[in-house]
């Protein structure tokens, strides 16, 4: 079975009408899908699928599911069938977070250059973690940094390359424990301006102006070489509008 990944070229797409192409104890798989499914640090959307009878269902998480497909994860009772209709909402509020945090951590892997050795996102706050030696972090300077780009609004897009342009540019690889996803012979990549440039499979915003000012919330020791770096929203976001 396949999903197509609607949520790649739209991100702020909130409402789809999808078809049920499998239905199991793991979830329920739809030909297409808003709900990003979780990965790369990214949780799983959530939201509801509304049913031809006017049922809403709540889509408690999104996971990966064999091959090309997409789970979603409703109450067991759900009884959908295969050849159902449904319509799929967002929880736009929380998937624009995580589009945002996403967002701010690349930007964190610009103003520290060490390889990444892991992360994650929340709707709040967000980690990512360094291969930093024995370099000195200070707080402050990064602050100051990260919110210089989001103030300066650099665009923020995606594209495609091959697995063996990838491959001949081993440097735009910035995890050093997770590799991008190979054997489907192009690899998304997400840009940032001129000031980033990696391989993503998740959402982001359009603009690092969206991102809204940040605060570094702890730096943290994680080993003789890790430092663990958390990011959290510095003031209240207005939603923004999909």
């Amino acid at each position: 079975m396949v999903t197509a990944l609607v949520f790649r070229d739209q991100p702020r797409q909130c409402q789809l009408e999808a078809t049920v192409i499998g239905v199991s104890e793991a979830g329920v798989v739809t030909d297409a899908t808003l709900f990003y499914p979780m990965g790369g640090g990214q949780p799983g959307d959530t939201g509801i699928f509304l049913t031809a009878s006017g049922q809403a269902l709540a889509v408690t998480d999104t996971r990966k599911g064999e091959g090309r497909s997409v789970l979603h994860h409703l109450p067991s009772d759900h009884g959908l069938q295969v050849g159902d209709r449904v319509t799929q909402q967002l929880d736009w509020a929380r998937r624009y977070a995580h589009m945002r945090m996403h967002s701010a951590l690349h930007l964190l892997s610009v103003v520290v250059p060490f390889g990444v050795t892991g992360g994650s996102i929340g709707a709040d706050k967000g980690r990512l973690d360094f291969d930093s030696g024995e370099a000195v972090l200070d707080k402050a300077e990064l602050n100051e940094r990260l919110n210089d780009l989001v103030v300066a609004n650099h665009p923020v897009s995606s594209e495609w390359i091959s697995e063996d342009e990838l491959k001949a540019h081993p440097e735009l690889v910035k995890t050093m424990s997770v590799a991008p996803p190979r054997g489907a012979g192009n690899i998304r990549m997400v840009r940032i301006g001129d000031i980033d440039y990696q391989p993503c499979g998740g959402t982001h915003v359009a603009s690092t102006g969206e991102i809204g000012r940040l605060e570094v919330a702890s730096i943290k020791n994680r080993g003789a070489r890790n430092r663990r770096i958390t990011l959290r929203f510095a003031e209240p976001e207005s939603g923004g509008q999909p």
